[in-house]
């Protein structure tokens, strides 16, 4: 079993650093894959990214939640022309770069979302996506 990024990444990129067979790239071009994403293929389902991402983006794939409870002020991210999604987010990642995503919201708490569709996502990002050469 794989982890999967969720909507709820923005970039933070702790998880592709502690990675110990480097299978999780940052999306590009980022207004159309704002995430970072997972190859399954190459996942050895350690955990690292897991525990080390600080937003809590990050689930295995068969616990990734289709009801999210938000505590409040998390962000999720879209691509770019995803309705609903109007707020940029401009933070830092950890190494202290600047992260800005034009297609985020910030959720409130008790508001529930549905994070699977991120595992699609990852899927097409590395069977016919830009993620698919990047190995």
């Amino acid at each position: 079993m794989t982890r999967v990024i969720t909507s709820l990444c923005v970039r933070e990129g702790a998880c592709a650093t502690v990675c110990p067979v480097e299978c999780i790239v940052a999306g590009k071009p980022e207004d159309k894959y704002p995430w970072y994403y997972i190859d399954a293929d190459t996942c050895i389902d350690c955990g690292a990214c897991e525990s080390e991402c600080p937003v809590g983006a990050i689930f295995p794939e068969d616990e990734v939640p289709s009801a999210f409870k938000a505590k409040g002020g998390e962000t999720q991210s879209m691509p770019v022309g995803t309705a609903g999604f109007t707020t940029v987010y401009e933070g830092k990642n950890h190494d202290g770069e600047a992260v800005h995503l034009e297609a985020t919201k910030v959720l409130t708490a008790g508001e529930v979302v549905d994070l699977t569709p991120a595992i699609q996502a990852n899927n097409d990002f590395f069977k016919s996506g830009p993620g698919y050469n990047a190995k």
